[in-house]
Order: C-alpha cells, then sequence, then structure tokens
C-alpha cells in the first residue's frame, strides 16, 4: 500500500463519520455486500444542453440519452471548475477550489508555473485502491505538467494501476498528437501529424484501451475505470465517417481558423456534432462489452463533463436555458449533465434535482467502497439519493473560484440562492427557482442575503501561495 495513503488509514479507521472540510457529515449507511465496479466517464467541455435528454435536437447521442432511460439523470449537477484542470483534481480530491491543490489551469498561478498534484494529495483512485479495487485512467489527465523526470503527479503515482493517455492540456488540445503514455512510459505514434489532422484520431485509442481494459477484469475482484475523453474540447477536427449524418442538413456553416493552435476542420458545425455523436457511439461500445463480460448488473456507470461548453455560439444552445459557458462561474459555466445507472440499485428513467458536485463523489465512491477510512472531503455521499436507501443529506452551500483573465471570480450557491462576485463589479445575487437564466440581479432587494453569502465566501476558502486570488497577468502575453 502506498505509504502516504497507509499513514491517513491508520489515523481513520476508528471513525464512524465522515467530516468534511466545510463542516458537514455523512454517515456510513449499510451496503451491498459486494462492491460495485465503477466506470466514470468524463467528456471535457460538453455543454449541459448537448445531450439529447438534456434538451439537444441537432446532435444525436442515442447511447447517451439510452443511459439515461436506464437511470438517473441528475439536473442541478456541478463540475469542480469552468476549466479543465480545477475541475479534475476537485473531482479526483474531493476539494472544491477553496481547498484543492489546484486551482486554476496551467501557468495561471502568481509565480506563472504550472501547480500540479503532490505525493501527499489523496486521490479517488488511492482511495478505492485501498479498499481492494483495480484502477485505471483512460485518456486525459492533464495534472502532471512541470518536466519532473520523476514523475511524481503522473496516474501510477497517484493511486491508479494502468493509464493510457495524455499528459499534459496542451497535449490534449491535439486529436492527432503524436507522443502519448502508457503508464509512465512513453507511446509513440510515429505516424500522427497534428498539424495537418493525419493518422490514428486519439480518441479512437481511448476507446479501445477501454474495452481492453474491462475484458482484462475479473469477476472476484472490483474495478474502477476513469475514462477521461477529449471530446468535444477544441480542436475543432473529427474523421469524416462522424460527419456523414449531419452534411445533408442544410446546416449554417461555421467556418473555422485552420492554421492557428488548435488546428480545427475548415467548418465547425459538422465537425462538432460529428465528435460528440462519435463519444456516444463509442460509449455505446464500451456499454455492450460491459454486458458481454457479465458486468452490467454490479457496475455503475456514471457520465458528465468537466465544465460548461466553449465551442457554441448559439446554434446547438449547448448552455441550455442557462446562461454563461466555460470560464464563467454562472450556470452555463458549472452546471453539467450528470447521468447515473446501476441496475436494480437505481431506479430507471427517473431525474434528480439534488444539488451535487464533482466533490462529492470521494464520499460517495467511498461508500459503495465499503466506507473505510474515507478522507477527509468537501463532499456528501450520494449514495442515498441515487439508491433511495434513506434521506439524502444536502449541502449547506457550495463554493467555486477561478482566476483567468475576467478573474479572480468567486461564486457560493445556498439553497437556491446564487452569489456570484466578480472583479471589480457590483455583486450579483440570482434565485434560481424563479431565475434558472441568472437575468434579474437581485443583490438591492436582498441586501441580508448579500450579506449573508459574502460572509460564506470569504471563509470558504484556506491560503495558498500560487492562488491568492489577486489579479493576474496573462501568462500567455509575450
Amino acid at each position: 500500500m502506498h505509504y502516504k495513503y497507509s499513514k491517513l488509514l491508520l489515523s481513520l479507521l476508528s471513525l464512524l463519520f465522515m467530516v468534511s472540510a466545510c463542516g458537514t457529515k455523512t454517515e456510513i449507511q449499510s451496503l451491498p455486500s459486494k462492491q460495485p465496479n465503477i466506470i466514470y466517464i468524463l467528456a471535457d467541455d460538453m455543454g449541459y444542453g448537448d445531450v439529447g435528454v438534456y434538451g439537444q435536437n441537432k446532435i444525436k447521442t442515442p447511447n447517451i440519452d439510452q443511459l439515461a432511460n436506464d437511470g438517473m439523470k441528475f439536473t442541478q449537477h456541478y463540475a469542480g471548475s469552468t476549466v479543465c484542470g480545477p475541475s479534475r483534481a476537485s473531482l479526483l480530491t474531493g476539494l472544491h477550489s477553496g481547498h484543492s491543490p489546484i486551482r486554476g489551469n496551467p501557468k495561471w498561478t502568481n509565480s506563472g508555473q504550472p501547480v500540479d498534484l503532490k505525493p501527499d494529495d489523496i486521490t479517488l483512485a488511492e482511495m478505492l485502491k485501498a479498499n481492494g479495487y483495480n484502477t485505471a485512467a483512460i485518456g486525459k489527465w492533464g495534472l502532471a505538467e512541470s518536466d519532473d523526470p520523476e514523475l511524481k503527479s503522473m496516474p501510477l503515482q497517484q493511486g491508479f494501476d494502468y493509464f493510457f493517455g495524455l499528459k499534459t492540456h496542451t497535449e490534449a488540445h491535439h486529436y492527432y498528437w503524436h507522443r502519448l503514455f502508457e503508464n509512465n512510459q512513453p507511446f509513440i505514434l510515429k505516424d500522427n501529424d497534428y498539424m495537418n489532422n493525419k493518422g490514428v484520431y486519439t480518441h479512437d485509442l481511448f476507446t479501445s484501451k477501454a474495452i481492453d481494459y474491462v475484458k482484462q477484469q475479473k469477476q472476484d475482484k472490483p474495478f474502477f475505470l476513469y475514462l477521461a475523453y477529449t471530446i468535444p474540447h477544441l480542436a475543432m477536427t473529427v474523421p469524416e465517417d462522424s460527419k456523414k449524418q449531419y452534411l445533408a442538413l442544410n446546416w449554417p456553416k461555421r467556418m473555422m481558423n485552420t492554421q492557428k493552435h488548435y488546428r480545427n476542420d475548415e467548418e465547425g458545425n459538422t465537425t462538432y456534432a460529428g465528435m460528440v455523436s462519435r463519444m456516444d457511439r463509442d460509449i455505446g461500445s464500451l456499454l455492450s462489452v460491459l454486458k458481454e463480460q457479465g458486468f452490467t448488473d454490479n457496475t455503475l456507470v456514471i457520465f458528465t463533463s468537466d465544465n460548461g461548453h466553449e465551442y457554441d455560439r448559439g446554434f446547438f444552445n449547448s448552455n441550455g436555458e442557462f446562461k454563461g459557458r466555460k470560464r464563467d462561474l454562472y450556470e452555463g459555466g458549472i452546471r453539467i449533465p450528470f447521468i447515473a445507472k446501476w441496475p436494480e440499485k437505481i431506479k430507471k428513467a427517473t431525474t434528480s434535482a439534488h444539488v451535487s458536485a464533482f466533490w462529492d463523489m470521494m464520499p460517495t465512491f467511498c461508500e459503495l467502497a465499503g466506507g473505510n477510512s474515507c478522507p477527509k472531503t468537501d463532499g456528501i455521499s450520494m449514495v442515498n439519493e441515487l439508491t433511495n436507501a434513506g434521506k439524502q443529506q444536502k449541502h449547506d452551500a457550495l463554493y467555486w473560484e477561478f482566476n483567468e483573465a475576467k478573474g479572480p471570480l468567486q461564486a457560493l450557491r445556498e439553497g437556491d440562492w446564487k452569489l456570484v462576485k466578480r472583479y471589480k463589479k457590483q455583486v450579483e445575487l440570482y434565485n434560481l427557482a424563479l431565475d434558472k437564466g441568472e437575468l434579474y440581479n437581485v443583490a438591492q432587494q436582498h441586501p441580508e442575503v448579500v450579506s449573508r453569502l459574502l460572509n460564506k465566501i470569504s471563509s470558504a476558502r484556506t491560503y495558498h501561495p500560487e492562488f491568492t486570488l489577486k489579479k493576474l497577468r496573462n501568462p500567455w502575453d509575450k
């Protein structure tokens, strides 16, 4: 057992409750006698409205829609952040962006240097491995940006038994990148040309490796598969066969720049739809293999996204009824699709309005794994909501912070109240029960609510020397 986790186990074995960093606690419930397999599928920059069951009427997502018909759709689930890196860190550590070790994307720091996961950060994979799981990460990692020869922040050093994918964010911007990693060894695609989008489409490799991983598993030991797809993050590019069903629909064309950092295909709308549908197709293939291997009945499958959309300008209505997009702390930047299927445990075709977030995965998965030695977290287990096993505990509040060009930004949700604090702007207050689109700032009408939520925001974060909510210089400016 990894040293950093064994130390934690010794200090927590006697606990009967998991106490969160915000002071909430979740009682450990009785569990099924057999630990479930867990497959967590993460899209990249997919908006709340990009999936059919969430209102999308142009892009076809039959397999994801069927996943919802076979399970539970959540309408108030939130990402860890509004961009990739801190959102994934929140997911893997169970800490919101006021406590997480990574609170911004690479170089958006006080020093201008990336911040990676550290050896003493406890991840979902380490917790599950300590509870008897095989663990794998396939796809985009993005939490090992430094040029560290010891690879201390790579998946194998963070609790995963197997890794196949892309190490950094920049590499994940290119679907024909030439160097991936298998475990800690470079996996070279010598014929790939990412500047001209030629060679092997790396998304297809992620699906192939995920299917191979499932086929290698045995019934006598549970597994956790973190499948972090890069679709539909820019660049906009996909093999032509995925565009075919959209080419004859006479959609308006959105011509893309093909020669800058993102090596886009010429026309964006059919490409975007094709990318999402390709991912949907491949999720269907993975679920078919899961069934063939006899794992379906004892596997919790989750599909979600790491933050709001970036590509759409209204044609697809990717953010649904919400305002904002990637890099905003409005709902369109952080509210995301979340679908969970677990036969006989999660009732079919159900919808939940439970308010939840990425940091809830740590206590949820820990409870499902047996409830032993659950790390300190900002989350609350969602097992009762998922399985209708009893009253579901609710969050007192959810907190986010984000600091890029528009930053620093902070937001807090308490019940139906949502407060957004923007740099050198008036505080904004919204009642999400009455105003999902955050169109009407009611801060002046409710000064007592504003005062209470500002007090909560001021105490919601801990100090981090690289993330101090000061105005940052754009690290990409020359």
